[in-house]
């Protein structure tokens, strides 16, 4: 028995010994990979007396007041190496880039670690679902909307004016669309994209900040979320069947003009399959150029009115 219990203690002594074993062995090989893993923190003045341009910039944005009047933990003392990692190695060698972090395109630093140094702070709240968003899968870094090296917009040091300018450099078809003659008064400055998407990340496929396109739409068309007594199947089922979504040549951003739109569901090969015949007017069909279908029937997104079945009232 006693045989047993020794067997037992020396087998689980050499689990914990080879599993520290391992650990020891990752973090060798992390370190072999990593051209920063034995830099050491130099200090904001070392950075300075080279990069003193950037630093003359740097000196009005949020991040350097933060890091240089409340710094939250000794990192943060350090100000540049706050986001650019310890930069002893950079100071020993300028020339090669892998040993400091740098925020463009031709510094080549991988975005996922430029994006990582920001989410050490910057995580959660919006940001929550940045993992595997849209942008993170196209591999957009935090620096190319971003800039927080100088002071551009009023808020989040944005590369541009305003958070529009800014997703209008990659986002150029939504841009033409604004200028249609129906569209959202992004172009106007009543709303923004932010208005409707988050950037940083959403568990929708357009990156929404509502759970569904019409959830979207009630929390600024509240009127036309019902419950209806008399609900319209389409409009009930997705806003853009009728709408587009940035811009349209027709009223109300419809997808086709309002004496069409209806003919797409009901229409002249059958309303629903069946043989076109209106029940009040069989000459419907050929009046209705110039006119439109809510000419009678008006309440088209649902009726409460007992006699509401046709959207008439």
């Amino acid at each position: 028995m006693a045989s047993n219990r020794y067997l037992l203690s020396a087998m689980f002594r050499a689990a914990i010994c080879g599993a520290a074993l391992l650990g020891l062995m990752a973090g060798l090989a992390r370190a072999a990979d990593d051209p920063m893993a034995n830099a050491r923190y130099v200090g904001e003045k070392i950075c300075g007396d080279c990069h003193d341009t950037e630093k003359s910039l740097f000196g009005h944005t949020q991040h350097a007041k933060l890091f240089r009047n409340n710094p939250r933990n000794d990192i943060e003392k350090t100000v540049c190496e706050t986001c650019h990692g310890p930069g002893s190695l950079h100071v020993a060698d300028t020339k090669d880039r892998s040993r400091i972090i740098g925020f463009d395109k031709e510094w080549g630093t991988p975005v996922a670690r430029q994006n990582g140094q920001c989410l050490t702070c910057h995580d959660g709240g919006q940001r929550i679902h940045w993992d595997g968003s849209a942008h993170d899968k196209n591999k957009l870094a935090c620096s190319d909307c971003h800039n927080p090296m100088a002071r551009f917009s009023a808020n989040g040091l944005l590369k541009k004016s305003g958070i529009t300018e800014t997703c209008q450099t990659c986002h150029q078809q939504q841009r033409a669309e604004f200028r249609k003659k129906s569209h959202m008064p992004v172009p106007e400055g009543k709303m923004t994209c932010e208005d409707c998407h988050n950037p940083h990340g959403s568990t929708t496929k357009r990156l929404l900040k509502a759970d569904t396109v019409n959830d979207l739409c009630y929390s600024c068309h509240a009127e036309k979320r019902g419950p209806f007594l008399w609900e319209h199947a389409p409009v009930r089922e997705n806003c853009m069947n009728c709408h587009e979504q940035h811009g349209s040549h027709n009223d109300k951003l419809l997808k086709q003009s309002r004496s069409m739109i209806c003919t797409t569901c009901h229409n002249y090969t059958g309303g629903m399959g069946q043989t076109f015949r209106h029940p009040v007017d069989p000459l419907a069909a050929i009046q209705i150029r110039g006119r439109s279908c809510q000419n009678c029937h008006s309440q088209i997104h649902g009726s409460n009115s007992p006699d509401g079945s046709r959207f008439r009232r």
